[in-house]
């Protein structure tokens, strides 16, 4: 009789991996996954591969996943390079019309073609846009301090479609069309929520630099909803980023997501453990069923 090898039976636990996530590959064959792709992550070759392989892998089993994505690090290290400040008011980047022409170069650019990049050196079919692009994105400025951060208020997500029906995995960067031809900077997580709502898409995963959301005790809910975060927002356990992020799922939701998950980016396939196990990662968000 031949003695079970320690590889024979990583083997067999990856098979009965796979046997136990079929539910979970039924229950989002044909769903839209909208992913907001920030953080540490971005700046890490073997995160950003590991990343890659995870979406192409969840558009082979049949998700249709949109990936909209941040540059906060890349944006700040090329504004240093040309020697232009940036300025802030309550935290926020005031964006002028020199600073907006380098956010538009980094976030178009260099940050959205690395991840298409990456997506296609994994077997993908990636396809780069902004917001701008199909008027995907059109905006009204946020406030007039700030300069050209802008708001979407028009979503038009048709070329989204488009793309998905030629097997094409869309890569969003986060600026959109203004009325009168501007071009704005938006909150990436901002232009997740409003793509995700204008898509009905069944999940909107948040990555970020954290386990999820909190409770007064420092553990991390595994699942919440929209009255409990706005219970916990007003006592003041949910504060400082961790609130425009569940701002960003609150609206989400009432746009017609079915579920927003915060979670941490910086894990291993932590959009496969999300989607494809039974206990998930992070902080599910959804109204009660």
């Amino acid at each position: 009789m031949k003695k079970q090898t320690a590889m024979n039976r990583d083997w067999i636990a990856t098979a009965r991996t796979l046997s136990e996530a079929l539910p979970y590959l039924q229950r989002y064959d044909d769903a839209i996954v909208v992913i907001k792709f920030g953080g540490h992550a971005m700046g890490d070759d073997e995160a950003m591969d590991n990343f890659a392989r995870d979406i192409v892998l969840m558009q082979q089993v049949g998700v249709n996943p949109v990936i909209v994505h941040g540059g906060g690090p890349m944006i700040n290290e090329m504004l240093a390079k040309l020697d232009i400040k940036s300025e802030f008011v309550n935290g926020k980047r005031v964006t002028d019309a020199a600073t907006v022409r380098v956010v538009e170069m980094v976030l178009s650019g260099l940050v959205n073609k690395r991840i298409v990049q990456a997506i296609n050196d994994q077997g993908g079919k990636a396809v780069g846009l902004s917001g701008k692009d199909a008027n995907l994105m059109v905006c009204d400025q946020t406030n007039p301090d700030l300069g050209f951060v802008g708001t979407p208020n028009e979503v038009n997500p048709g070329v989204l479609k488009q793309l998905f029906d030629a097997g094409m995995i869309p890569v969003v960067a986060p600026l959109g069309a203004g009325r009168n031809g501007e071009t704005f900077n938006i909150n990436g997580d901002t232009a997740a929520g409003a793509i995700a709502a204008a898509l009905k898409a069944d999940r909107l995963l948040l990555l970020t630099d954290v386990a999820g959301v909190k409770d007064a005790s420092g553990e991390v809910v595994t699942e919440l909803s929209p009255e409990q975060i706005v219970e916990l927002t007003e006592s003041g356990v949910i504060a400082g980023g961790m609130i425009p992020k569940t701002e960003t799922a609150l609206n989400a939701i009432n746009g017609g997501v079915r579920a927003v998950v915060i979670l941490d980016g910086r894990a291993p396939n932590a959009c496969l453990l999300e989607l494809y196990t039974e206990h998930g990662a992070g902080s599910l968000i959804r109204t009660p069923r």
